[in-house]
């Protein structure tokens, strides 16, 4: 498609003239990719203070749904920590509960938060609803088991990137409407909202290889959804769809400039704005999808990396007393002025 789009970072233009591409995903590409070998967890958990349990839970069909606990060794008790449950993408068709698990290995490492790791079951094997059930499942039993764990319940924060961040945003929005559990915010990472196809940045990254290209993300979509029509496809699923955005978690989305989720993402902040939620929004100049998971030291995907961090920290500490006003300031110096 020759449509006129937004450039690539130099640096990551830089290191990305060294990766494979590919336009388009079929279900032989899948099974290579499945297959192909990925970073051991223990490589990644080398070096780290961390202590790891694995667990299984049982989801409302019968199967069990695999859980990786990741704890700050020789954490106390007392107090309870924070709680990071991470979602990992694929585009719902690929990738397990280690995949990018060091984006929240460093929230562990800063913040002292325990980060449990869901293998939810992936399409087409699966369909429909049932990733988002399964990783909805995953999170209540955090919240059921929160004194074993050693996490306060009431900061619980769901996180994901690309297609975990959009079962992240679909956890969540069940979660609301579930009454449970208290959510204390969503990250959400470049996420993958809108099953549709119709956004300009979808168009503009279409037809040429790239890292998710308009075309991986019909195939992602279709291998959940099938030809549902869009009045039938769940906004748990496909967040974009769901009517309400008000009653979430404060909330925190990033995506690049050069990207096919680019505009579905301010899309949906300022749906939560419209709601009259609280949503921090950050699109990247130059990124790609995936831009800082791929290229964590190229320096734009580590100002994403550390503004993202941040905003944690300040979203996970208790809220600071508004000041008082200054007794030297005169009174009508303290009156709204606009």
């Amino acid at each position: 498609m020759n449509q006129a789009r937004p450039g690539i970072d130099p640096q990551l233009h830089a290191v990305l003239a060294d990766m494979p591409l590919m336009s388009q995903l079929s279900p032989e590409v899948v099974a290579q990719l499945r297959r192909a070998p990925s970073t051991p967890v223990e490589t990644i958990l080398d070096g780290r203070a961390v202590d790891r349990r694995e667990v299984t839970v049982p989801s409302p069909d019968g199967e069990r749904i695999p859980l990786s606990i990741f704890s700050p060794a020789g954490a106390e008790r007392s107090p309870a920590a924070p709680c990071v449950y991470w979602i990992h993408g694929g585009g719902m068709v690929m990738g397990d509960r280690f995949s990018n698990i060091d984006i929240p290995l460093g929230w562990l490492d800063r913040l002292g938060a325990v980060v449990i790791s869901v293998d939810y079951r992936l399409a087409p094997e699966v369909s429909g609803t049932t990733l988002v059930d399964d990783c909805y499942c995953g999170l209540l039993w955090i919240a059921e088991h929160a004194d074993d764990l050693g996490i306060d319940p009431a900061r619980i924060v769901v996180a994901g990137a690309s297609a975990g961040g959009g079962l992240a945003a679909g956890v969540t929005l069940m979660a609301r409407d579930h009454g449970t559990p208290a959510i204390a915010a969503q990250v959400l990472i470049g996420p993958m909202l809108d099953h549709r196809n119709i956004t300009t940045s979808s168009r503009q990254y279409s037809g040429g290889p790239g890292v998710w290209t308009r075309e991986m993300n019909e195939f992602g979509w279709r291998s959940v959804l099938g030809r549902l029509p869009d009045e039938d496809v769940p906004g748990y699923v496909s967040p974009t769809m769901a009517d309400d955005l008000s009653g979430l978690p404060t909330t925190y989305i990033d995506a690049g400039t050069a990207e096919v989720f680019r505009d579905e993402d301010v899309d949906y902040a300022t749906r939560i704005w419209a709601a009259g939620g609280q949503a921090e929004l950050h699109v990247w100049a130059g990124g790609f999808h995936a831009f800082d998971a791929l290229y964590p030291q190229v320096p734009v995907s580590a100002a994403a990396r550390r503004t993202r961090t941040d905003w944690l920290t300040r979203a996970l500490s208790p809220a600071s007393p508004a000041p008082s006003p200054s007794p030297d300031l005169p009174e009508q110096a303290l009156q709204p002025t606009g």
